[in-house]
């Protein structure tokens, strides 16, 4: 019987992964692509040949021109950074923030995948950190789906610390590589100098996924609001003028200490919303980057 990361992978596989299939691979240009070429043996010279690869020392013994043969290791690692803080459960049931983290995170990770990239995954809570090493099989996809399974009813008991995340991600990421950062980006710490130094090692794109309920206070009267980080509860009138309007404002600052952040690290930021179908979204974020030179 198959286990619901299963299913959802077949899921994803049929209504996702068909359609971006050749749209990811060899579409996003990266500085920090391959590690370098390799030796692999030689042969012999052909009329034609690049004669600055000959090597002379072989010629001399055997009498015959022979080529340095090398293969270009274009082999890319994939880090995904997955905030799985308590922010990321507000949505509508099946639909939250956490079920589109998990989506997305086993689309890409079968996408890179399939193209014999190596992918792995940092799963991270305030207090709490899993890493799946990189691997590329459809195995290795479900492993991450299975982590993140496990993580989804994790609780959280202070705010976020984006800063922490994103340094962990630089600790875990030794070589060069593509760092996918999905998260709300709903947290304290200063985060702007953590991404400026993942970003001066590393390629790093931020897929910042939102719900209506983080910008809007719906008018129901007399409600309770909880902060999802903190758990602290309140009872407010969200009919209050005064309370919506510090309310947009606090968004609308949230908003743009976000763009200036990503602009001063030169990190492409794309919004998913929850009620976006996956396959435009990521199909509008491969368009976005694909052309981009770093």
């Amino acid at each position: 019987m198959a286990t619901a990361p299963e299913r959802l992978l077949l899921r994803l596989e049929w209504k996702v992964v068909r359609r971006l299939d050749g749209r990811l691979q060899g579409a996003h240009r990266t500085a920090h692509r391959g590690s370098g070429i390799d030796f692999t043996g030689l042969r012999a010279y052909t009329e034609g040949d690049d004669a600055r690869h000959i090597d002379w020392n072989v010629t001399a013994r055997l009498d015959e021109p022979h080529l340095r043969v090398f293969t270009e290791d274009r082999e890319l690692t994939v880090w995904l950074v997955l905030d799985r803080s308590a922010s990321m459960a507000a949505g509508r049931p099946g639909r939250g923030k956490h079920d589109v983290l998990a989506e997305l995170a086993l689309v890409l990770a079968r996408l890179f995948g399939r193209g014999g990239n190596r992918v792995g995954a940092l799963l991270y809570d305030t207090g709490m950190l899993r890493v799946v090493p990189p691997g590329t099989s459809r195995r290795h996809a479900l492993r991450i789906a299975a982590e993140l399974e496990r993580t989804a009813a994790a609780s959280g008991g202070a705010t976020t610390d984006l800063a922490e995340m994103l340094d962990a991600a630089g600790r875990l990421a030794r070589r060069r590589a593509l760092v996918v950062v999905l998260s709300d980006f709903i947290g304290d710490g200063d985060w702007e100098r953590s991404l400026q130094r993942l970003a001066r090692r590393h390629e790093v794109v931020a897929l910042r996924i939102v719900d209506a309920a983080d910008d809007v206070l719906p008018e129901a009267g007399l409600i309770v609001v909880e902060d999802a980080e903190t758990g602290e509860q309140l009872v407010v009138d969200s009919a209050d003028p005064l309370l919506r309007a510090r309310l947009r404002e606090a968004v609308d600052d949230r908003e743009a200490r976000l763009a200036a952040g990503t602009r001063r690290a030169r990190v492409p930021v794309h919004r998913v919303d929850t009620d976006r179908d996956l396959g435009e979204a990521l199909v509008e974020v491969v368009a976005g980057t694909g052309g981009r030179k770093p």
